[in-house]
């Protein structure tokens, strides 16, 4: 008997438990669009990274080589009234055009040597060997012999290098029992354009 009551006083002597918190009934709610709010980063994420790879997995065709001899032809006119600086970037822009459409090395070589080089080029016909070549040697009168042609002078060359580009910018056809392009190259240098005296390109 003495055992059951010191038992029982034991138990009353215990201290008083906390009380138990019970779940709200809207915790479930917070809980589901948080993780809605996660998981919506999360697909946002994703879905701009696939975009960036699939932006850097297109690929952009180059741009032909005649349009940007005609994008850098029609800048050279802005320089119309200055001789020198307009017929180095009009040659410049032909030499490039040239390297680029028929691998010709024109722009790191001498007009002579170009020269010399496409005589043996079939890339130009006999026809438009003629004018390139009256074309760069007038600019190179203006280049280093420091002449000032009149502006109408200077927008023929333009027309020349651009009447260049148009007629190459396509693939020639070969015509049945024609000797190739490069056929009847001419044995005398060309005369220069109007207003442009004749003498040895630098």
């Amino acid at each position: 008997m003495t055992n059951v009551t010191t038992a029982a006083a034991a138990d009353d002597l215990r201290s008083i438990k906390p009380p138990i918190r019970i779940p709200g009934e809207w915790t479930w709610l917070w809980w589901t669009l948080a993780g809605l709010v996660v998981a919506g980063a999360i697909a946002a994420w994703l879905w701009r990274r696939h975009r960036r790879q699939v932006e850097a997995a297109v690929i952009v065709p180059p741009v032909p080589p005649h349009i940007r001899a005609r994008q850098r032809l029609a800048e050279a006119l802005l320089f119309i009234s200055e001789p020198d600086r307009f017929c180095t970037a009009v040659s410049s822009t032909l030499r490039i055009y040239l390297e680029e459409r028929f691998q010709l090395h024109a722009p790191e070589r001498t007009t002579e040597e170009f020269l010399i080089e496409l005589q043996s080029s079939p890339a130009l016909n006999a026809e438009q060997k003629k004018s390139l070549q009256g074309f760069l040697q007038s600019c190179d009168l203006v280049k280093f012999a420091r002449l000032e042609p009149n502006e109408t002078t200077l927008r023929e060359l333009h027309d020349a290098a651009l009447r260049l580009v148009d007629e190459t910018q396509f693939e020639a056809v070969a015509q049945p029992g024609s000797a190739g392009p490069s056929a009847d190259a001419p044995d005398a240098p060309p005369p220069p354009p109007p207003g442009m005296p004749s003498g040895p390109s630098a």
